[in-house]
């Protein structure tokens, strides 16, 4: 026992099926037939009359426009992706066009099998509230049919006192566009070194790339390329190597008049293509002012990468891939400021303890610098992070997850040297939230997790998902908290 527990507040966030995106429909798409489908289809499209399109057009538009954000408007996109594959399009109508695109989507529930994983900070727009109240930012892992997993958001108050309201997150959600960003090349060189591609290719468009360079820069070095590298055997590979490898870096924006709780963070390249897992954000601290970081894992379905997102406004979000040993594995949780002009992050590269990385002048994470290891009766399977570091006069509190018999989650914290956070200097002696019987039964059972949390006035607010089959919030007073840890020295430390 810890002579501590978080308190739970009654408010939860529960998956709500309505809220749905539309998504790219390809009848028969993993099947061999798909183009003779797709052909099959435009024509029974194009043999009707005008009048019918036109009737049809309309009822869809009346069914599901009030559900979806610029709904002709991603017909139209739709229509555009296959349009390659019509014989016929010159003789389609724009209504007729329309209705086609309407063939090819379909609605996807993004919350529908579970609602899990929540990080909080503090909200870009602090307008209109009372003293003692804290509008904070919540994000969520949401999970389909299908096990995919995207990222949504809600919009809470904290206080007065120990008071939370969740905002209403009804209205049509709004998938975020890919659009263009700023590289680095120290990336992009991290990223061909971890796949062991280095050879004159390589070399020679390094070398002729800025430090910082958009897309179209990228293809114009690609093009101007000497025939006689690209004619080598390792030219075609070389050349598919560099453009996936430089496409992991994207920015994704969504238009000005959406809401918060109506974005969606969608999978948007082939390593995203199963999921978006458990964002770990932080509102970040230096000299240029704050911006929101955090990092989540890609998964295409056989493997997992580390990205790390930045925003000023979370309207635009950048996402770059995460580089070096110390990024290798889940959760990667940055800290919310440099350290003596360090930049750190709480990592677990061997899957099942906590450790510290450091960025070199290379923009590669390195080695982990071991934290803490499994070591009670409630965590012996393995340990990690529970989002970000929090700052305290004390030190940096850290809240951490443990696994313990019949695969049961809970949740932990340690507290780390503000000048040096490679000490360890105290740790809750047991668990701070534990599944209870309210919350062990969901999708995944016996599971209480977070992705982060934070301070407001004095209390530790503890976002947690809970089995996930929905989201709780738990709250602690943070000078008891403290003071219910218990000093700790690493072995052959012999500092006072």
């Amino acid at each position: 026992m810890t002579g501590v527990t978080a308190v739970r507040q009654d408010v939860t966030i529960a998956p709500d099926p309505r809220r749905v995106i539309i998504k790219l429909f390809v009848p028969g798409e993993d099947d061999a037939v798909v183009r003779a489908r797709t052909h099959g289809l435009v024509d029974r499209v194009a043999r009707l009359d005008e009048k019918e399109t036109g009737r049809l057009l309309r009822e869809t538009i009346d069914r599901f426009d009030a559900r979806h954000h610029a709904l002709e408007d991603t017909f139209r996109h739709h229509y555009d992706l296959v349009g390659h594959r019509i014989d016929r399009a010159r003789d389609l109508s724009p209504s007729a066009r329309l209705l086609v695109g309407a063939y090819f989507s379909h609605e996807y529930a993004v919350e529908a099998a579970a609602l899990c994983n929540p990080s909080m900070v503090a909200h870009p727009d602090q307008t209109g509230l009372r003293a003692g109240q804290l509008r904070v930012a919540v994000s969520l892992r949401q999970i389909g049919e299908g096990h995919l997993s995207s990222v949504g958001f809600a919009t809470a108050v904290l206080g007065p006192d120990r008071r939370i309201t969740v905002a209403d997150r009804g209205g049509p959600l709004v998938a975020g566009r890919r659009v263009g960003v700023r590289h680095h090349r120290n990336l992009l060189t991290a990223g061909l070194a971890e796949q062991d591609c280095d050879n004159e290719i390589t070399a020679t468009v390094l070398d002729a790339l800025p430090e910082q360079y958009d897309e179209a820069t990228f293809e114009r070095v690609l093009a101007a390329l000497p025939p006689d590298l690209l004619s080598r055997s390792t030219g075609p590979g070389t050349l598919e190597d560099l453009r996936r490898t430089d496409a992991a870096s994207y920015a994704t924006t969504f238009p000005a008049g959406t809401a918060l709780h109506q974005r969606v963070l969608w999978p948007a390249t082939p390593a995203e293509s199963n999921g978006l897992e458990d964002v770990r954000l932080v509102r970040f601290t230096d000299e240029g002012g704050p911006t929101y970081r955090g990092t989540y894992t890609a998964y295409d379905g056989r493997r997992i990468a580390t990205r790390a997102l930045a925003s000023r406004d979370l309207r635009r979000f950048e996402i770059t891939p995460m580089r070096g040993p110390g990024a290798r594995n889940k959760g990667v949780a940055l800290f919310p400021r440099t350290v003596d002009g360090r930049h750190l992050a709480l990592c677990r590269t061997d899957g099942e303890s906590i450790g510290l990385t450091q960025l070199d002048a290379e923009s590669r994470w390195q080695e982990q610098i071991p934290l803490h290891t499994p070591r009670d009766s409630w965590e012996l399977i393995q340990v990690g992070n529970c989002g970000s570091p929090i700052e305290t006069d004390d030190g940096w509190l850290v809240l951490t997850h443990g696994v313990g018999p019949m695969r049961r989650y809970a949740i932990g914290a340690l507290l780390l040297d503000l000048r040096r956070p490679e000490r360890v200097v105290a740790r809750l002696p047991g668990t701070l939230l534990a599944p209870d019987d309210g919350d062990r039964d969901g999708y995944v059972p016996n599971v209480v997790y977070s992705c982060g949390g934070l301070i407001h006035d004095g209390e530790l607010w503890l976002p947690y998902g809970a089995s996930d089959a929905r989201v709780g919030f738990a709250t602690v007073a943070v000078p008891t908290l403290l003071a219910a840890m218990v000093e700790t020295r690493p072995p052959g430390d012999r500092t006072g």
